[in-house]
């Protein structure tokens, strides 16, 4: 049985009721921990129970509203005994936009952003709780390729989960003494709402995105090596690939390249050359 997953521990979900939150909310579930999944949408938590059933306690909120954390923490304080073991901030939404829409940013930035530094200044101490008692206690940030590799045409989002990433890493800084450990989930290509592809509503999988339930078994791979980057491939795209791409963007600033070199035209063949090339 996982470590990560403890029998009759307490797991906190955002983004819970679809796609890659649902999933990882039924893995907890198999390994026997109480589940808390939050959401926004009502219609889609009424869905999950059905699925999960009534040990599973949904519950209606705004990631962005610190307002709304207090209802997370006050059913935690009064029903889970004031331990949190797992706490994955997965919500998210995204939103293709240019520069003239600044509400498109405002929007996704209190999701994308917000939802995660609301989401661990109402929990770490829950987190922290349980860390402390000697059970295993982790949290998991869902985060983006697109954050790192940054390509064009989505300025808000990419933006977003930049920040994101920067939020995991300090985290995992802080709390590399305190028995707690802090996984980046960044997904691949993956049959979700989020792009549109929601389960049960009479699409098919593209052939090149993996199904929720296969990032999360990635990710509980990953959790049990101890590897807070937890860069998933998908059928199109793999692991080797993904990590030439970011080595890539990352030499931009070293080397002096323009940003964003590997989409524009005068360094597209260059690109993809030097990175069929590459070594990692």
């Amino acid at each position: 049985m996982s470590q990560n997953f403890t029998k009759d521990g307490v797991a906190v979900i955002t983004g819970g009721a679809s796609g890659v939150g649902l999933a990882l909310a039924t893995k907890c579930q198999s390994h026997g921990m109480r589940v808390i999944i939050a959401d926004w949408d009502q219609g889609a938590l009424d869905s999950a129970v059905k699925i999960l059933g009534d040990a599973v306690t949904p519950l209606k909120i705004d990631v962005g509203l610190r307002e709304d954390w207090e209802k997370v923490k006050d059913l935690v304080s009064k029903d889970f005994g004031g331990h949190v073991n797992l706490l994955a901030l997965n919500a998210g939404k995204g939103a293709k936009r240019g520069w003239t829409d600044a509400s498109v940013f405002e929007d996704l930035y209190r999701t994308n952003i917000l939802g995660v530094v609301n989401g661990i200044a109402a929990l770490l101490p829950f987190v922290e709780a349980a860390a402390s008692s000697g059970a295993r206690a982790s949290i998991v940030i869902t985060g983006s390729k697109q954050g790192i590799t940054n390509p064009p045409g989505n300025p808000a989002y990419n933006s977003s989960k930049a920040a994101v990433k920067s939020l995991a890493e300090h985290l995992s800084w802080d709390m590399r003494e305190k028995n707690v450990s802090v996984y980046l989930l960044i997904p691949g290509w993956t049959y979700t709402g989020l792009n549109g592809n929601r389960a049960n509503e009479g699409t098919t999988k593209p052939d090149g995105a993996w199904l929720p339930d296969q990032v999360v078994e990635y990710l509980e791979k990953k959790m049990e090596e101890g590897q807070f980057w937890v860069v998933c491939p998908d059928n199109e795209v793999t692991e080797t690939l993904d990590k030439k791409r970011m080595k890539w963007a990352a030499e931009e600033a070293i080397t002096g390249k323009p940003p964003l070199s590997r989409w524009r035209e005068d360094w597209k063949e260059k690109a993809k050359e030097a990175i069929d090339k590459m070594e990692v």
